[in-house]
Order: structure tokens, then C-alpha cells, then sequence
């Protein structure tokens, strides 16, 4: 299964919402709709965010229409890996005896820097346990399946990431890499996932 990306580039996205061709509000339920058809699939998220995102959606569209400058992603939607604390959500890092934490009291550093830079988060993705792993399997979220042939691994360990990216759900999402988490499942989507030096 694959999906033709839905939502366009992130300089298409950003272009369009600064020149109000397309609401914040609308790109928030696009990427919402596609993580909602496309998960049951594939197995990507371990959660979506839309209340989140249509929050942030409301209050962009608003400074737009009262005229404020928009930050550089504004309307842009985007996902990440549930090893990065969101704020609200338990940070399972694909375990089972982290479930049991409490919710994050904050977003974790780049989460809060995608937020304030006006991109709205639509998701956290599955991923294997303490991003040990290179197959995209989980025994307590389920395996993650590629989007091209979902009888095939995703790669791991930020296997939610590189599905979503290959399935066209977001254009940017956030992963990490030790050993090849990002790499891997990119490669093994098709797609292209940067390891930052």
C-alpha cells in the first residue's frame, strides 16, 4: 500500500498558507485524514494529535488574519517519534513499563522549536523498544508494516517516521539515529532521512 504524497513539499505548504491559498486549519485536517486512513495499514502512529493540531491550526490562522508576521513553518504539518517528550502524552519510547509514567509536563526541546516555528504536530510514531532495533517491530504497539508492501519491515528503529514520510502522510517529521534508526527505515521506505552530524 502507498499513498502519493497528499500534502505537497514543505515549501509548497508554507508558501500556500502565507499566501492564503489553503488555512493552517485546512493542511491540519489533511495530514490529520491521511495519518487516520493510512495508520490502520501500516501502523505508523502510536498516537495522533489532531486536538493539538487544530488547536495550533486556530491560532495561526488567527495571526494571519489580523495581519502578524508568520513564523518560517507556519502551517506545516509534521510528526515525531515517541522518544521526544510531547507534552500531554506518556513517552513510551516503545516500551511497555513506560506506559505507567505520567504524561510529559513539556514538549521536548526541537518539539518546542517546531512549535514555535509554526508547525503543527499531528502525531507521535511507533517505534521500536528504546529505539533498539532495526525491523520496526514492537511487541506491545504492534510491528510497523512499509507502506509499499505491508508484508515487508519498515526498518527500525524510527520506523513510524520513515513510513509516514513514504506513505506522503507529512513532508517533515522527527526521528533520531544512533546507528541507523533514521536511516534504515528510510532506505528501507524508499525515502530520504537525514542522520544531523
Amino acid at each position: 500500500m502507498h499513498l502519493d504524497p497528499l500534502l505537497g513539499t514543505v515549501a509548497e505548504i508554507v508558501e500556500a498558507v502565507r499566501l492564503r491559498e489553503v488555512s493552517a486549519l485546512d493542511m491540519a485536517k489533511l495530514a490529520i485524514a491521511a495519518a487516520e486512513a493510512v495508520n490502520p495499514h501500516v501502523n505508523a502512529f502510536t498516537d495522533i494529535t489532531a486536538e493539538r493540531a487544530l488547536k495550533e491550526a486556530d491560532a495561526l490562522d488567527a495571526r494571519i488574519a489580523s495581519g502578524d508576521p508568520l513564523p518560517p513553518l507556519a502551517g506545516l504539518p509534521y510528526a515525531a517519534k515517541n522518544l521526544y517528550d510531547i507534552e500531554g502524552l506518556t513517552t513510551r519510547a516503545g516500551s511497555r513499563i513506560n506506559r505507567d509514567n505520567p504524561p510529559a509536563a513539556a514538549d521536548a526541546a526541537l518539539v518546542a522549536c517546531m512549535k514555535g516555528a509554526g508547525a503543527l504536530l499531528i502525531g507521535a510514531f511507533n517505534m521500536d523498544e528504546y529505539a533498539y532495533g532495526f525491523t520496526g517491530t514492537n511487541e506491545h504497539d504492534g510491528d510497523v508494516r512499509n507502506p509499499h508492501d505491508t508484508n515487508r519491515m519498515a526498518g527500525g528503529s524510527s520506523a513510524g517516521a520513515g513510513v509516514a514520510i513514504a506513505a506522503g502522510v507529512v513532508p517533515v517529521v522527527l526521528g533520531s539515529d544512533t546507528n541507523g534508526s533514521i536511516r534504515v527505515p528510510f532506505a528501507f521506505c524508499g525515502t530520504f532521512g537525514l542522520k544531523a552530524t
